[in-house]
């Protein structure tokens, strides 16, 4: 293959989609795990907040996160059916295959999009209002972001799983013999960090 080959920019993209992915997916699980601190102690998550913000972690990383989901979205919208006539497309190969990944694939489409939109509110609202403490996300969740979070925090977990399957699928780390048992084990582990989640977003409405 040529260095400009359709074929070889094509891997070259796809490799960059899974790497961003991936790097994204490891900070979504770092992220909800030091949210998740709530549940232990509210001064515990107030103390990580403090250390992010004075060491610019937080400040430094959160537009560097947004320009990461970017160029992901960026570079896995090339494969996505934003027509009305590539998407009837799309759901009827889906329904001749009879293959559930590629149902997980249309999931995965329709909370990019989720993610996309609600992940610059979610910083730019965080952001605009340091320090970050329980009691101010307390505030928030009363004045109508709850609603927000109930459909926010499920796309990302749900897209972060899928999104690992998929890498782990693609780059021959689950072979066909095994996928049953990755997806179970994923499954798991996206129903733990649900319920983590779940039980974070009560502890810090009950701190309001």
């Amino acid at each position: 293959m040529t260095p400009r080959s359709p074929e070889l920019i094509r891997q070259r993209l796809d490799f960059w989609q899974a790497l961003s992915g991936a790097c994204l997916a490891f900070f979504v699980c770092i992220h909800l795990l030091l949210e998740g601190s709530v549940v232990l102690s509210p001064d515990l998550t107030d103390g990580i907040g403090w250390l992010l913000e004075a060491t610019y972690a937080a400040q430094l990383g959160a537009p560097c996160i947004l320009l990461l989901i970017v160029f992901h979205f960026w570079i896995a919208a090339r494969k996505m059916p934003f027509r009305a006539g590539e998407l009837a497309i799309f759901v009827d190969h889906a329904r001749t295959l009879k293959d559930p990944d590629t149902w997980l694939w249309l999931v995965q489409v329709a909370t990019a999009v989720i993610i996309l939109v609600g992940a610059f509110f979610h910083v730019y609202t965080v952001m605009c209002d340091l320090p970050i403490e329980v009691v101010k996300s307390s505030q928030r969740l009363h004045q109508g972001w709850l609603f927000f979070h109930v459909f926010f925090l499920p796309s990302v977990i749900a897209h972060t799983g899928i999104g690992i399957f998929r890498i782990a699928v693609k780059y021959g780390f689950c072979v066909k013999a095994k996928r049953e048992v990755w997806r179970r084990r994923l499954l798991i582990g996206m129903g733990c960090y649900l319920l983590l989640g779940v039980l974070a977003l009560s502890r810090v409405w009950c701190q309001g």
